[in-house]
């Protein structure tokens, strides 16, 4: 039996393990957090998403999270429309995206593991190509392993030394919300500089998240956020007065530059430790899944970690630049520049929206 080590218990790293552990693979996850925990916000599953959750075994779980009747688009900062989406349109030819609570989604990814996979509480120091992990518990050889820890990966110098992020020049704030009108709504708000999102979870609860240009690592308090957007349209300064402050999270918003290789010799990485990109995208999550189906089916065969290479990163790479971009056009702050994005977001049919798409969602994995 084949032996892994997944380093990251996020939700690349459990989707890895359990596509691995189909496989045949003998498999450990090594987590440096002494638990898993609530903490957490929203994450968006496309249709590319839903694919590889059903190559997991796990997809009719998560579609259950799903809302049946939305509406999504983009609105300026007074709340009038600047694109609509045909939610119809979208999910007969893309299939409807769901979103789910990060927290949600790995309880069901953990679930679907054998026991004793996961460790908790281990912290890895370093990796070397040979397959050979040091950690806080000792040390391990293994045929493969997978770099699953995130922007700031430790197993990322076993295949290209010290890679620093980017910062993309703006912050985010998130929170999932209880409220007491029901929200049918997905979407973006873009005013100058700053935008809001929202979306509805299946529990009744509101995912949301507040962007604005700032300089790296400055500070701000919740008070500040809601000053902030406290002019924009509703329910948005009614969302972030809803915001529990103990649950809120802030993050400064980074991606990689393009990496020359996702592996070295028996170490593959996958999701934000190979290609963290801007969450414009909702891709992230995304992509990461993509990429456990497709090393598990790999992984295995001859020069399959260089053919995993092949296919993944021309692809993640691409949907990394197109993310930057889109948060460059949504970020703009300069009153004419914005007055010009706004009309080309009124003047773009829906089948140029759908067609953009197309490329991103279509994926799908082999058998």
């Amino acid at each position: 039996m084949p032996t892994a080590i997944v380093v990251g218990g996020g939700i690349g790293g459990m989707a890895a393990a359990l596509a691995l552990a189909g496989r045949g693979w003998s498999v450990q996850v090594l987590e440096r957090a002494p638990k898993v925990t609530e903490v957490g916000s929203g994450i968006s599953l496309w249709s590319n998403a839903l694919r590889a959750l059903d190559a997991l075994g796990v997809g009719d779980t998560v579609r259950a999270q799903g809302m049946a009747e939305v509406s999504a688009g983009i609105r300026d900062d007074r709340g009038r429309w600047l694109s609509r989406t045909d939610v119809a349109t979208l999910r007969e030819r893309f299939g409807a995206p769901v979103v789910i609570h990060r927290a949600r989604l790995l309880d069901i990814l953990r679930a679907a593991l054998p026991d004793g996979v996961v460790r908790t509480g281990v912290t890895v120091r370093e990796v070397i190509a040979d397959g050979t992990v040091v950690h806080s518990a000792g040390t391990s050889s293994v045929d493969l392993v997978v770099g699953a820890d995130g922007i700031r990966s430790v197993v990322r110098r076993a295949v290209c030394g010290e890679v620093a992020p980017r910062y993309a020049g703006y912050t985010a704030w998130r929170a999932v919300v209880d409220v007491d009108e029901p929200l049918t709504e997905f979407g973006e708000t873009w005013g100058r500089g700053a935008r809001f999102g929202m979306a509805p979870l299946a529990d009744g609860r509101v995912y949301c998240y507040a962007v604005y240009n700032a300089p790296e690592n400055t500070t701000a308090s919740l008070a500040e956020v809601r000053d902030r957007f406290e002019n924009w349209h509703h329910p948005i300064p009614a969302l972030l007065a809803a915001a529990d402050p103990n649950t809120l999270l802030h993050n400064d918003i980074y991606d990689l530059p393009t990496l020359p290789t996702f592996t070295a010799g028996r170490v593959a990485l996958l999701g934000d430790a190979a290609h963290a990109m801007t969450p414009n995208l909702g891709q992230g999550g995304c992509q990461a899944l993509e990429d456990a189906v497709v090393l598990a089916q790999l992984a295995g065969e001859p020069d399959g970690l260089a053919r995993y290479d092949r296919e993944r990163r021309p692809r993640t790479q691409m949907i990394t630049g197109r993310s930057a971009r889109i948060g460059t056009i949504g970020q703009l702050s300069a009153r004419p520049l914005v007055a010009l994005r706004n009309t080309a977001l009124r003047l773009t049919p829906t089948s140029a929206q759908l067609r953009s798409m197309a490329e991103v969602l279509d994926w799908t994995c082999a058998p």
